[in-house]
């Protein structure tokens, strides 16, 4: 690796943080220089088996040893197993295969505008949710509700109307004044923006709505689904049945992959040559995919998820009650959001000081993403770890320059 001093060959996309992680085993992980770090992000929600599970591993080298890619031009077994076995978990109907949460995204919003031509509606809109995160490809960073990822890349496409989160008056005003609304895509709870759970039956309104004006119902749950929340998705997990479902991150462990899940009208939208991806649902991510469901399956993680993430949760407001600066610990399954009124820009590296890995997200709220498989013991750590850190940031000196 190049030193810090030397231009790097890449683009300045990311401000990283000062370590490389090199080996990793279950909750844990090791740098460049062997030290051991305890992993409550999880690739941002993305390695829920935790790093190098055996089930995984042997998937990974079976598939490798036999066949990785052929494209869509074939049938593809693996594929077909994987969108059944998702099926079977979520009584959806049919699965389309990406790479990634925002092609999974894009895949639903082609879906809506296809919805669209159904209806005769030339102009149609989209409602989505303020602190919302979908993507940051043209169209899933539109649907996106935060000014921040939109900043420098007007003009943004249209036909997206933005309404608040957990407004449920918010979204019948916009049904009854505007009769190009054709769906609506929310997330379950919000990850990018601060891990904001909303109201008990949220969904379930949207779902209500939805169905008395003819709207597809989205739901995102790219980081709240396979499991995260406690369910294998946080929709269903409420009752809440949407027409379409989006995932990736924790579907892989790590291995890319995204899919599209649908129901009713909305798996039967897309045709021959409407929508298509080169590496989507190729024969190595999806027998991947399917290890990892079989896995958490098995094992029964996603109720491993709920109970784990309630220790968690518990041992957090134990360890913190008395920080007058930590408003609100929140958080459903192995999904937690710590509130901090600080300036919390130097948090992440005094984490790293602990040797703990979590981030801040909406400015000011330490995010937790680990994975099911963390033990007891381990979930305590964790605990004490982003306690300590937090602790270690409130008693620095205030060094904001003052005017005499």
């Amino acid at each position: 690796m190049a030193s810090p001093s030397s231009p790097s060959p890449l683009v300045n996309s990311y401000s990283r943080l000062p370590v490389s992680f090199v080996r990793g085993e279950g909750t844990r992980l090791w740098d460049s220089e062997g030290s051991e770090f305890l992993d409550a992000l999880g690739g941002i929600a993305v390695c829920a088996l935790g790093h190098c599970h055996p089930a995984v591993t042997a998937a990974i080298n079976q598939q490798a040893s036999t066949l990785l890619h052929t494209s869509n031009l074939f049938a593809i077994e693996n594929q077909y197993n994987l969108a059944q076995k998702l099926c079977d978990l979520t009584g959806m109907e049919a699965v389309f295969f990406g790479n990634s949460g925002a092609e999974a995204n894009e895949a639903a919003i082609k879906l809506t505008r296809l919805f669209a031509q159904k209806k005769n509606i030339s102009q149609p809109k989209v409602i989505t949710l303020e602190g919302s995160f979908h993507g940051r490809t043209m169209a899933t960073l539109s649907a996106t509700g935060n000014s921040k990822v939109h900043n420098g890349f007007s003009p943004l496409l249209q036909g997206f109307l933005h309404l608040p989160y957990n407004d449920i008056p918010a979204i019948e005003q916009a049904a009854a004044k505007d009769k190009d609304i054709v769906a609506i895509i929310v997330e379950p709870i919000l990850g990018e923006g601060g891990i904001l759970i909303p109201d008990d039956q949220y969904l379930a309104n949207i779902r209500k709505i939805c169905d008395q004006n003819d709207w597809l119902m989205i739901c995102d749950e790219i980081q709240t689904g396979v499991g995260r929340t406690g369910s294998w998705f946080a929709s269903l997990g409420q009752g809440v049945i949407p027409d379409v479902i989006t995932s990736a991150k924790a579907l892989g462990n790590g291995i890319p992959i995204g899919a599209c899940l649908t129901k009713g009208v909305a798996a039967n939208l897309i045709q021959p040559g409407h929508h298509g991806s080169t590496f989507g649902g190729n024969a190595f991510a999806t027998r991947i995919g399917l290890a990892v469901l079989e896995e958490m399956d098995q094992q029964q993680l996603p109720q491993r998820a709920a109970e784990g993430g309630a220790r968690l949760l518990e041992k957090l407001k134990e360890a913190l009650h008395n920080r007058p600066q930590v408003t609100e610990i929140r958080g459903k399954g192995m999904m937690i959001g710590i509130v901090v009124d600080a300036d919390c820009s130097e948090l992440v590296k005094i984490g790293l000081s602990k040797k703990i890995i979590f981030n801040v997200t909406a400015g000011n709220v330490i995010r937790l993403l680990p994975p099911y498989t963390a033990s007891d013991e381990e979930i305590d750590e964790i605990a004490r770890r982003v306690a300590d850190s937090v602790t270690e940031l409130c008693n620095q000196p205030d060094t904001t320059e003052r005017v005499v």
